[in-house]
């Protein structure tokens, strides 16, 4: 499908797909269904329902019809073939890698990942399951980090900080072989400028806090993969762990979805804009963007990515706590918060001034600050770090 028919596609996705206007009376949005419960006109027919509920509304902590129609929107905006919806990122996170793992498994991570996700990771040593990082994103030194219980391979592309990209199609080929399953957290990218299903990948996670939502107003999180691993995870973790979305944050997302191909435009030009000025910037050491050609990984971006979002990072020559600390407190138009993917511009930095040996050993400079590049005008933004800088 070339990119045109792919984006006409997906802008129809995020307005009507899943919606029966009919269904509710004519109303242009669907509505919110906060109930708890549904009721059956006879006690055979909530059985059927009770022994199917992935199939039939019973009860909301199982299937919700607002909810469903995100899920819905989701899994085809990815290519998938199911979608659960879940309280935030980080439940929708531990539901996939529980899923996928068993006492004496082993997980690789590839590079850096969410802070959260690895302390999981360690959470999960209790239960005997294991985990290690490769730094580095080449598929061949990935391929020589898998141990003979390595079970699943995670990621983020791009990578958390560094924002470096991983060749999707060669990673799959490599795990089926050996017949690891493949995790990806595609948040920065949206379902709109990567598919990592259909490159081969298993399971994608995201969380709906961050562009999909776009608001900062709504958190949550979602799991997309095919039928059978959505199936099973549906019985198991969704159920079971009880982390589900409540029907109003499903309605939030809707809302946010119908506007989401034209904010993300707005937040790739506006990074675009920035990225450049700092690339220009006597003292910036690096900018850490997929989108700019000068990027290690530019090539494959071209090939991988049909977009760009406004998450970048770069990297001072001055690289000490002293100086990131006074650029992101001079700030005026850029806040400063943890997130990101949201209308508003943020800065931070993952150096707290008290973690360097934290740094050195995830190979993240102590001189990095992030963006998270918003909706705002994009002179602005460059204004405001042209004198943070100075």
């Amino acid at each position: 499908m070339a990119k045109s028919e792919e984006r006409m596609k997906d802008i129809e996705i995020c307005m009507h797909y899943g919606e029966v206007p009919n269904s509710y009376n004519g109303a242009i949005i669907p509505p919110t269904f906060s109930n708890t419960l549904f009721v059956y006109p006879t006690f055979e027919e909530l059985g059927k329902a009770v022994s199917n509920e992935q199939n039939h509304f019973v009860y909301t902590r199982g299937t919700n019809p607002t909810v469903q129609i995100a899920e819905q929107k989701l899994a085809e905006l990815e290519c998938g073939e199911a979608c659960k919806c879940f309280a935030s990122g980080m439940a929708a996170i531990s539901a996939a890698l529980v899923h996928s793992l068993k006492s004496g498994d082993h997980v690789l991570c590839i590079s850096n990942v969410y802070f959260s996700s690895m302390d999981l990771l360690i959470y999960m040593e209790k239960f005997n399951v294991s985990h290690s990082v490769i730094y580095s994103t080449d598929i061949a030194a990935i391929e020589q980090a898998l141990l003979p219980t390595t079970k699943v391979i995670y990621l983020e592309c791009p990578t958390d900080h560094n924002f470096r990209l991983v060749d999707l199609k060669a990673l799959a080929c490599l795990a089926k072989n050996k017949g690891i399953r493949t995790i990806i957290d595609n948040t920065w990218a949206t379902p709109l400028f990567q598919k990592p299903l259909t490159h081969g990948i298993d399971i994608v996670v995201h969380s709906t806090s961050k562009y999909l939502g776009g608001h900062s107003d709504l958190m949550g999180g979602a799991v997309i993969s095919n039928k059978q691993i959505i199936s099973k995870l549906f019985t198991d973790e969704f159920i079971l762990f009880g982390g589900i979305m409540p029907p109003r944050e499903a309605s939030q997302l809707l809302r946010s979805l119908r506007t989401l191909p034209i904010r993300m435009a707005t937040h790739e030009a506006n990074a675009l804009k920035v990225a450049k000025f700092l690339e220009s910037h006597s003292a910036v050491e690096a900018v850490h963007y997929p989108g700019l050609p000068s990027h290690p990984d530019y090539g494959l971006g071209q090939r991988q990515l049909t977009g760009y979002s406004g998450l970048l990072s770069f990297t001072l020559k001055n690289a000490t706590y002293e100086t990131v600390k006074e650029v992101i407190n001079k700030t005026k138009v850029f806040q400063i918060g943890v997130s990101w993917g949201s209308f508003e511009s943020l800065i931070m930095s993952p150096n707290y001034g008290n973690n360097a040996d934290q740094l050195k050993k995830e190979h993240t400079s102590p001189g990095l600050i992030r963006l998270s590049v918003g909706q705002g005008d994009a002179d602005e933004l460059i204004q405001d770090l042209k004198q943070a800088l100075e």
